[in-house]
């Protein structure tokens, strides 16, 4: 989820579409706390480990 978020962000940036842009901030944070509960041991939809 934050690689495709980091995607995003640069194809937005490149094309100047504010929309990719923002969807690809949103990815970067959820992917980040997603893999931040993951890491501490919280069990994140179930499952033990996120990837």
């Amino acid at each position: 989820m934050i690689i495709l978020g980091a995607i995003l962000l640069v194809i937005g940036l490149v094309t100047g579409m504010s929309i990719l842009w923002t969807i690809g901030i949103v990815l970067v944070v959820i992917g980040a706390v997603l893999w931040i509960l993951g890491s501490m041991g919280h069990a994140v939809a179930g499952h033990r480990h996120y990837w």
